[in-house]
Formats: C-alpha cells, structure tokens, sequence
C-alpha cells in the first residue's frame, strides 16, 4: 500500500504585526523556507514534482500564485509547478493533504507543501472587501433599487448573494460571534479563557528559554525568536480591555494574533525515500480532505514527537465557514 512520508519540516520564526517580518515579501518569506528545506534534506530540486502552499487573502504581494512565485523567487527551477490553496485557517495544513494525496496516488514522489501569510503587508479580510463596493453598486438583469440597509457599507463576500441572504439572512457572520456562542452555550466564562490564555503564553515562553523550537526555525535575517508569547501579560491587563464585540465575552487576549510567518514540509512516497537516500521524520497516517497556520503547527507536532519519542500526533483545525480539518502522522 502507498505511504506518505514527512522527511523533514521547517519555518520561520513567527512575528507580530509591525514585527521582525513585517516588510519581508510573502514570496521571500516562502522562498527561504523551501530553500531551507531542499537544502536540509539535501534533495535535488528538479526531482520536486509539485509546490502546493496555503494562503489566505490572496492579493497584492500575495497574489499570483504565491507558491509558483515563492519557488521560483529562490532560485528553483522553473520547470517545477506550484499551485495555492485557500482554505481559511487551514489552508497551509490542507496544502500538506493535498501532497499526500499526490503521493498516496502515485501521481507525485516528491511534493514541498506548506504555507505563507504576511498580514502587516495584506490586512486580514483584505481579499473579502476587494471590490466590494463595486459588486454591490453594480445592477444585475432584474434587480430594483438598492441594496436592503442591512447590506449597504458591507464588506463582506456574502453581501448581495440571494441564495445566502436567504439561507442564512443578514446576521453578522464572524469567529468572534461564534466564539462567543460556544461559550454560552458551554457557559464558558470570561476568567476562565484569561487563565488558559495565559497559561498559554507562560507554556510557550517556557517552550522558547528550553529550546525547543530550536531545530525547526530557519531564521529570516536576524529574526530568530517567535514574537506572538507575551511575557509581561497578567490576568489584569486581560481583565481590562474590552471585549470584541458589544455583550460578548471574547477579547483581543483571547483571539488569535495578527502574525506574519512561512513553514514547508516535504512529502515523500516509497520510492522517494529509497531513490533519493531520505530519512523521513514522520508518516502521514489520515488526513481529511491563515496562511501558514496549518503548517507551522504541523512543522512544530513533528519535532515535537522527536523529542518527546511519542509514536502518533494530532492536529485539528477550525476554519471559516463552518469547516475543520483533521491531520494524523506517526514518528517513524
């Protein structure tokens, strides 16, 4: 039966907004992580069969086909494809589904997979509100007047679609509100979310001093150090700012940061690995089916079983539009 296998994953260090990588081009940011990867596993490059990243909000210096850009902006040949995918959160973590469906096929030996996101260079949302105002001042065959008010100042991609407005109506569409209807059902608190928030930074800060994402980082210029674990919050300065939303529970401690940030992954069958004298890390066991989300964690579970010796990993993932993804590997 055809295998799947992780030989080795890489990533930059991942930053805030305005941070070390605020002003590095996506393209670079891909670049230097597939770079990284070829050169760590010693793989020929012309042996590459296809370059799948994720990446949310695809315009500006994110447009283009950022994975066919980010592998010819290192130097790579360009005889080798790529292709990008956008599947919200999980859109890097569906790129590496989609290499190993290639080589569980047999249609590809070798894949680079993974992800980009710059969102100091392309504002989260960015690709929804393009042309928004546009589409929506645009008469189509048989429509009178204006938009209902509900719709009008709307920058979302579901202003103006009949069959969504009437499947779903005009009500706000957003992680934030249904964060905050998880936790009322659940009756999750707003004190209990500040102490897993913050019990989260200490843990990763923790994980930094230890070391531990020593063997997966390639650092970008002088940029060594992820930058998202805050080491001077408290449960006070939590409990005072304001939530997201007018009655909601969910604040911008509790949310997810804006980072910018690459990771890749090569994915290798059989005969791959036997050809080309690689050690795989890691065996891809299920997949079903923010850029760089899914990779970078995914990059991170695998080194992370080296050190702890653990045998399997897990790795879920929320998305938007009511999607999750789900990713299984064992160490080899």
């Amino acid at each position: 039966m055809p295998e799947a296998f992780i030989v080795d994953a890489v990533r930059t260090p991942v930053t805030r907004r305005g941070g070390g990588l605020a002003v590095a081009h996506p393209a670079d940011l891909g670049a230097h992580v597939i770079r990284a990867l070829l050169g760590r596993t010693q793989t020929d490059p012309n042996a590459v069969d296809d370059v799948v990243f994720g990446c949310v909000d695809t315009v500006g210096p994110q447009a283009g086909d950022i994975a066919r850009t980010a592998w010819l902006a290192a130097g790579l040949p360009e005889a080798v494809p790529g292709v990008t995918v956008d599947r919200q959160c999980g859109s890097s973590q569906q790129a590496v589904h989609f290499a190993a469906q290639a080589v569980l096929s047999g249609t590809a030996d070798l894949v680079v997979a993974g992800g980009v996101q710059n969102m100091s260079l392309v504002p989260i949302g960015a690709a929804m509100s393009f042309g928004g105002d546009r589409a929506r001042r645009r008469r189509r065959p048989g429509q009178q007047g204006r938009p209902p008010r509900s719709q009008q100042g709307r920058t979302d991609p579901f202003a103006g679609s009949i069959g969504w407005r009437e499947r779903y109506g005009t009500e706000e569409i957003s992680q934030f509100r249904a964060a905050d209807l998880i936790a009322d059902k659940w009756g999750i608190t707003r004190p209990e979310m500040e102490r897993y928030a913050l019990a989260s930074h200490q843990r990763a800060i923790r994980a930094i001093d230890q070391g531990a994402f020593r063997d997966e980082i390639v650092p970008y210029a002088d940029i060594s150090q992820d930058e998202g674990p805050r080491r001077d919050t408290t449960l006070d300065k939590m409990a005072a700012l304001k939530p997201l939303r007018e009655g909601g529970r969910v604040t911008a401690a509790l949310s997810s940061q804006i980072a910018d940030g690459a990771a890749a992954l090569l994915i290798a069958s059989s005969r791959a690995v036997r050809e080309h004298g690689l050690t795989p890390r890691a065996r891809i066991v299920h997949g079903h089916p923010l850029g760089a989300t899914g990779a970078r964690l995914l990059t991170t579970l695998v080194h992370a079983l080296a050190r702890a010796g653990g045998r399997y990993g897990l790795l879920t993932m929320c998305e938007g539009g009511g999607q999750a993804n789900v990713t299984i590997i064992e160490r080899v």
